[in-house]
């Protein structure tokens, strides 16, 4: 076989996973239910978030928060603060995508 084949799980409870690390992508997948938040960090890439069901609240730097739905792509420059929570009762379900690899920016 050529391709890999990467999974990830389907659960209705706080879920944060690692899914590809290599060099050229990082892709996490993250389950947050109502009130979960991440840490806030700065972008350590390029990031794109898609959100595959929920929403998403998002707070980049000073600005305030936005909230996005189910079926958007958000992209988040690198070296931006992030708060990222689920304010909402639907459980929110969404992909990180940094591209290139954080290990790009880092110097290897």
């Amino acid at each position: 076989m050529i391709e890999k084949q990467f999974k990830f799980q389907q659960v209705n409870t706080k879920q944060i996973e690692k899914i590809i690390d290599d060099d050229h992508v990082n892709i996490n997948h993250m389950v947050l239910t109502k009130g979960d938040a991440l840490p806030e960090h700065y972008s350590n890439s390029n990031v794109y978030m898609i959100v595959l069901r929920g929403s998403i609240t998002l707070r980049l730097d000073e600005q305030e928060e936005h909230t996005y739905p189910s079926g958007s792509i958000l992209n988040i420059p690198y070296k931006k603060k992030m708060n990222i929570s689920n304010q909402h009762d639907e459980i929110l379900e969404f992909f990180v995508v940094k591209a290139p690899s954080p290990r790009f920016y880092d110097g290897g």
